[in-house]
């Protein structure tokens, strides 16, 4: 069976996992580590690889981000440091990475563009979506979920396409 592994970047995001039909089978934070300077939250490879081990997914749809407007030194590095731990772990796993950019995704899922409500809005969706496992998006702080559920779907949408 092809598994798809959706992943939302950054030290809040998250990752799902997908049957092939959509089905959503589990979500996990993404495994973070305050061990950063001034206690900064990073992604720990090795606990990002057991998870990723573990699913054993044949293709890894990622958010595609890059340095973000009024975003300090620090953190872009971070987000950058976050981004090259989740490709270096799928490349070591065999794990094939399609990146997908914020609208791109969100187009394909039906989410309007822009900031405002984006993040209520990716649970409502996924709620919508998958009803049946609404309580791991019942939380504010669960719209890296929500993300990573739709980030994985929208790359399996545009597979279909081709």
């Amino acid at each position: 069976m092809t598994m798809i592994l959706g992943i939302d970047i950054g030290a809040k995001g998250a990752l799902a996992l997908l049957s092939p039909t959509g089905e959503l089978i589990e979500v996990a934070d993404m495994p973070i580590l305050r061990d950063g300077p001034a206690n900064r939250p990073n992604v720990s490879a090795p606990l990002l690889a057991s998870v990723v081990y573990r699913w054993q997914a044949s293709q890894a749809f990622v958010e595609y981000v890059g340095a973000r407007p009024k975003e300090g030194p620090t953190g872009a590095f971070a987000f950058g440091r976050s981004r090259g731990i989740i490709e270096g772990v799928c490349a070591a796993a065999g794990l094939p990475v399609t990146f997908l950019t914020p609208p791109t995704w969100k187009r394909l899922i039906g989410i309007p563009a822009g900031k405002d409500g984006a993040k209520d809005a990716a649970r409502s969706e996924a709620i919508r979506r998958w009803p049946s496992k609404a309580e791991l998006f019942a939380r504010v702080k669960d719209d890296g979920r929500a993300e990573a559920a739709l980030i994985g779907l929208a790359g399996m949408t545009l597979e279909l396409s081709k």
